[in-house]
């Protein structure tokens, strides 16, 4: 299975995609950790993104490319994957397209998850990350607080808050997305690959309906 997750900052895709990583044993793939492990492991890409990382701009689109075209290759996607930040916009979904061909595969499935703008912003601004880079560990202060204030139950470092989720600039992130990656909704439901699941409500009533909606629209198991 190929699975591509939707939705905007605060939805609750990098929680939902390491859920379900686990239970259907796919490799959750998210730009972030791919750059990150890309820069690490010093492969082509990496050693390129690198260069833009250390100047503190966007890597170009077509060094993510290579980037994921690197790690879908392996035989760790042989037996599909879950993506997870990417594509962010039209021009990256169509060269996921060309690649995914190259490589004979296909979309399985794509997940919308929804939710309400006002549920985004308490979401993004309360969150936490552990400030220990090998953990990095999430939490929130209201839905999923840590045990000891500002420390991080796994490891005990101290959390902290990402720049782009201080109140002042949620509003510009959301723009963004509403500009950029907004477009993909119509541009997989146009594909006939695209399902919704809310993404309000407990995290574990959010994956039930997730691995619905997987379940009925493309034959997952639960």
């Amino acid at each position: 299975m190929r699975i591509l997750f939707l939705g905007a900052p605060g939805a609750g895709k990098g929680t939902q995609c390491k859920r379900l990583s686990a239970k259907l044993k796919l490799p959750h793939l998210s730009s972030g950790d791919l750059l990150r492990e890309a820069v690490k492991d010093g492969t082509p890409a990496g050693v390129a993104a690198k260069s833009f990382m250390d100047k503190g701009v966007l890597v170009p689109d077509n060094i993510l490319i290579d980037m994921f075209r690197e790690r879908l290759s392996s035989s760790s996607c042989a037996n599909g994957f879950i993506l997870d930040g990417f594509p962010r916009n039209i021009a990256q979904a169509k060269a996921l397209d060309v690649l995914l061909e190259d490589l004979k595969a296909q979309l399985s499935c794509v997940i919308n998850l929804e939710v309400d703008d006002r549920l985004l912003s308490d979401r993004i601004t309360g969150r936490r990350t552990c400030g220990n880079k090998t953990c990095a560990a999430v939490y929130h202060l209201k839905f999923a607080p840590s045990k000891v204030d500002g420390i991080c139950d796994e490891c005990g470092s101290a959390l902290t808050q990402r720049s782009d989720d201080k109140e002042e600039l949620v509003m510009a992130r959301l723009k963004t997305y509403r500009e950029q990656t907004e477009p993909l909704i119509e541009y997989y439901d146009s594909k006939k690959v695209l399902h919704t699941a809310l993404g309000e409500g407990e995290p574990d009533q959010i994956f039930e309906d997730i691995l619905k909606t997987l379940n009925t629209n493309c034959l997952i198991k639960q």
